[in-house]
């Protein structure tokens, strides 16, 4: 939409060691995947390789050198689920709430929002050579010079005027450019800041780029020419204004690109102004301000490319657009608050991303010898090797207040506005705000093995597999089902609770209005539960996701393929999942989630027989959770310790 003109978590999963009598196998990849309405590539797999960039309204696009698209940030349309196959891209752009991909066969492939039928690319989708996208509208420049325009037309922002000799395009929020071969200007749609109005004289441009309601143009020259919305300044183009090569326009601020690499920012967003739209720093330049050689612009943030392929990016980071997907394969959990998330690293450091407006996502110092995460509404918790806990963020109700002594400690939780912790003796230690009793843990305080926190009320897991519930009750959540027995694990959600039996099924009770207590069938299989607000989330053996309840951000909605998956967490309106790669183990040339998870491709074979007659791959062949089968649970064997 802003920009240029076309020139898994292991929880903790088994690494399969030889002491375990099978093959060694280090994991090339782990990945945690989020979706719903925050999308995150976050972290795994990604490491620089970008070629180009698209900003948008609140989520970012890149396009890697192997032609697929990596995209994050809100996700409430789907605009970040790249459609598939996601391969043979040349060119991304970002509209308000949908994204735009050019194939190298000229055809556009569009997802996301499409209420204005923006993603209804018009026939033939063929012969395009670039793209652009506005708040609720398309445009596409064919080969021949012509321009395509589709979706939202009330400010006839898709009346294209008769004319064919085009070399470039821009879209803006309710408007469109147009870049002609002799170097002028055309402009059609809403005006009502001028930004439509070219100024004389109209020749000599090279590029342009459209905001929400201004415009920028690069001459020949290296200078830049701004018009249209001015209430922040971005169309006030700094001194001296010369040897740029490249522009692009975000909603309040502009961003021009020198020809030694380094980037100009002007308009809205200046260093220091992070409260009230349109101030989020998104001209808060990135140092060293060096080396770029591709800039964009997102309604309140920035992106740069940089000549080694890696991406920078800052500003308004309220959808995690500015959290830049990166490699790290070394996470054994994952965590999520209502609208912040954590990762566990193996070697006891963090990843938090997500909010961060009381602190929650803030890194302790010192960052490592962690062994357990969680988090609240607006607050983290962090379990020590040596049992204590570090806690931060929101703390207006005492839940950052560990009590003393602070240790001994041997699992947290945490609720919406307080926390909980099992000890090393079977009591659970609670803290923060009690309004409605749940931080009165029933006596007798002891024996418990488990602990869970939802919005008011409190969950304990005992010895003899019964549940305690406490706190606030007014949907019936700490009413635990009878019979009250054989439950292996728990989770609590906003005013609802689940239980994992030991027959691998789900009980779910408390408010059910979004249908977060229907557990789906078949009801068996399961091997883990988490819910943290009004969605539930199952994990089954075969490494699949099973969730209910509210959707509408796409939290229910488990991207393909869904398997391999070790671990999972569900936020306010985001699931989180971990996935972890092996390489091709099952050696069908590619390196994919199958590899988690062999028997995808080889169920029915007998592992030695397979192993044979595939020299140099490994299947398991080992009974590592000893349950008499050689089966996906021999991949992580703590399904079978769930009470350890």
């Amino acid at each position: 939409m802003k920009g240029q003109t076309h020139n898994t978590v292991l929880g903790f999963c088994c690494i399969l060691a030889a002491s375990l009598g099978v093959a060694s196998s280090s994991a090339q990849d782990v990945a945690i995947l989020q979706w719903g309405q925050h999308h995150v590539v976050v972290p795994g797999g990604i490491e620089g390789g970008f070629v180009t960039v698209a900003g948008s309204q609140n989520h970012s696009l890149g396009l890697k050198a192997d032609g697929s698209i990596v995209a994050w940030g809100n996700n409430r349309w789907g605009q970040c689920n790249v459609p598939l196959p996601n391969a043979e891209f040349v060119e991304v752009a970002g509209g308000g709430e949908h994204s735009l991909g050019l194939k190298e066969d000229g055809s556009v492939a569009a997802w996301g929002n499409n209420f204005e039928d923006q993603c209804n690319v018009p026939a033939p989708n063929s012969g395009f050579a670039a793209i652009a996208a506005g708040a609720a509208h398309s445009l596409g420049l064919k080969a021949d010079s012509s321009i395509a325009a589709w979706g939202d037309n009330w400010f006839g922002q898709c009346n294209v005027p008769p004319n064919s000799d085009f070399v470039g395009i821009a879209a803006g929020a309710y408007y469109s450019l147009g870049l002609r071969a002799d170097g002028s200007l055309m402009a059609w749609g809403s005006n009502n800041y001028g930004q439509c109005n070219v100024p004389a004289p109209n020749s000599g441009f090279v590029a342009v780029a459209a905001g929400d309601a201004h415009s920028l143009g690069l001459k020949v020259d290296g200078s830049i020419v701004a018009w249209g919305r001015n209430n922040y300044g971005e169309c006030n183009v700094p001194a001296p204004n010369s040897g740029f090569v490249a522009v692009a326009a975000g909603a309040y601020h502009s961003l021009g690109l020198k020809g030694d690499g380094s980037i100009v920012a002007w308009g809205a967003g200046q260093c220091g102004q992070w409260w009230g739209s349109p101030h989020y720093g998104q001209s808060c330049l990135p140092a060293p301000n060096a080396d770029f050689t591709s800039i964009v612009a997102g309604d309140g943030h920035s992106l740069g490319l940089k000549v080694d392929g890696s991406l920078l990016a800052w500003g308004n980071n309220e959808y995690g657009q500015c959290n830049v997907p990166t490699r790290d394969s070394s996470f054994v959990a994952v965590a999520a608050g209502s609208r912040h998330y954590l990762g566990l690293r193996a070697d006891g450091s963090l990843l938090v991303w997500g909010a961060n407006d009381q602190g929650q996502a803030v890194l302790p110092t010192p960052n490592a010898g962690f062994v357990g995460i969680a988090g609240g509404w607006g607050h983290s918790l962090a379990l020590n090797s040596d049992g204590s806990i570090v806690a931060w963020g929101y703390n207006d109700f005492g839940q950052c207040d560990v009590p003393t002594p602070n240790s001994g400690f041997h699992k947290v939780a945490a609720g919406s506005y307080h926390s909980l912790a099992l000890k090393e003796n079977g009591a659970i230690a609670a803290w923060g705000r009690n309004n409605r009793g749940q931080c009165n843990v029933p006596a007798p305080n002891s024996d418990f093995i488990a602990v869970a926190g939802g919005a008011y009320h409190s969950l304990g897991l005992k010895t003899d597999g019964s549940i305690a519930a406490w706190g606030y009750n007014n949907f019936g959540q700490c009413n635990v089902p009878a019979p009250n027995s054989d439950f292996v694990a728990i989770a609590a959600g906003n005013s609802h609770s689940l239980g994992l039996k030991t027959d691998g099924s789900i009980v779910a009770w408390g408010r059910n209005q979004d249908g977060e207590c229907n557990v789906p069938a078949p009801n068996s299989g399961f091997v883990a539960v988490s819910t943290k607000v009004l969605h539930s989330l199952g994990l089954k053996a075969d490494g699949s996701i099973v969730a209910w309840g509210q959707n509408s951000y796409g939290q229910c909605d488990i991207p393909p393929p869904n398997g391999g998956f070790v671990d999972l967490g569900g936020g306010q309106n985001d699931t989180v999942g971990l996935k972890a790669f092996y390489g091709d183990l099952n050696c069908d040339g590619v390196v994919d989630f199958d590899d988690i998870n062999p028997f995808v491709s080889a169920i029915g074979a007998e592992p030695l027989a397979w192993n044979l007659a595939h020299p140099g791959c490994h299947w398991l062949n080992a009974d590592c959770d000893q349950d008499g089968d050689v089966d996906f649970d021999d991949i992580n064997p703590f399904v079978g310790l769930l009470s350890e």
